[in-house]
């Protein structure tokens, strides 16, 4: 049956339905008081600073239907949002879903897209509280997620807090996503376990949100999360705190199925390939010691890459294996230079 077939709002009953037989649990469901079916959902607050982010995926822009499965994308569409609770180590609460369809889209496609959706939200106690459909001819998700940062006064890791000889570390590894791309987009074999782990990585990354708040509680002040690609990402956090930083090329953790596969283009896919959805921050040295002790007593590998220096023009140096520096210039995703990418 396509949307059309069903028309807006029988596929609005079918999602309300879809998102009303979901489990409900945790306190954003606790505090929900007008869900899907009013003009505009209802919750109490309770006393701490609100987070809000939103962000749009657009069909062959950010995904191509070719590429990807209806549950994956249902996934990362709402993880890249998580991933940014993540990055100012907040608690994400709801969401809202507005999705622009084709006519000729089938209706089990979009229960599956909201299934992929919902699977996440479980996982990170968000409640799904409604949105929106319209017509279009490409297929457009816009999700908005509302967290909060609770405390007294309310930490939140940002982009302006870096100081000088700070040192940046990263959470995880690096390039898989990158690499996972070029392997769907060039139906590259590897062996399953890698393949596996690169799609995996692409399509259905875990946003960092116990790992963000761990860096808060551990003295963390400066971070983002990497969805543009590290040094596009560390730029940011360059640029709004008015410093450079300097990037040892040896020690980037390397996603081991990319530097095993991918070994020419390793290093590249690492500091450029974007989407990988780890975290980026920077801590002096005895709250990063501690911050990297607490990320990996819960399992979450942290590698320190580099470190902040103080440069008015916000340049960023990669130190090579043979000590020498080389700035690097801007480098990762740009929505209007002419590129394509997503899933």
């Amino acid at each position: 049956m396509k949307v059309s077939d069903l028309g807006e709002f029988g596929l609005i009953d079918v999602l309300s339905e879809l998102v009303d037989s979901d489990p409900k649990y945790g306190e954003a469901w606790n505090n929900l008081k007008i869900g899907i079916g009013d003009d505009a959902a209802v919750w109490r607050c309770r006393s701490a600073d609100q987070l809000g982010t939103i962000d749009a995926l657009v069909e062959n822009v950010h995904f191509r239907l070719g590429l990807t499965t209806w549950e994956e994308l249902g996934w990362k569409s709402l993880a890249v949002n998580l991933s940014d609770i993540a990055a100012m180590g907040g608690y994400p609460l709801y969401a809202l879903v507005s999705l622009a369809l084709p006519p000729e889209t089938e209706v089990t496609d979009i229960v599956f897209f909201y299934q992929g959706m919902l699977a996440l939200a479980r996982d990170y106690d968000v409640a799904v509280i409604g949105g929106n459909i319209s017509k279009s001819p490409l297929t457009m998700v816009n999700i908005a997620v509302i967290g909060d940062s609770p405390g007294s006064p309310p930490p939140l890791l940002t982009r302006t807090a870096a100081e000088p000889r700070d040192r940046i570390a990263v959470t995880g590894y690096l390039g898989a996503a990158a690499a996972g791309l070029e392997m769907l987009e060039n139906k590259i074999q590897l062996d399953l376990s890698a393949m596996k782990e690169l799609r995996q990585a692409f399509c259905k990354p875990a946003p960092r949100l116990k790992e963000g708040r761990t860096l808060v509680l551990a003295g963390v002040v400066s971070g983002i999360d990497i969805s543009d690609g590290l040094i596009s990402d560390l730029g940011h956090i360059c640029r709004s705190s008015g410093l450079g930083a300097r990037v040892f090329a040896n020690r980037l953790p390397v996603s081991p199925p990319v530097a095993k596969y991918f070994p020419d283009t390793a290093l590249a896919k690492a500091l450029s390939g974007g989407e990988d959805y780890e975290l980026l921050f920077t801590a002096p040295d005895e709250i990063m010691k501690d911050a990297c002790d607490r990320l990996e007593n819960m399992g979450c590998p942290a590698t320190v890459i580099g470190e902040m220096v103080t440069d008015p023009e916000n340049k960023i140096f990669v130190v090579g294996t043979d000590g020498k520096e080389t700035e690097v210039k801007k480098s990762g995703w740009d929505h209007f230079a002419g590129e394509k990418r997503g899933i």
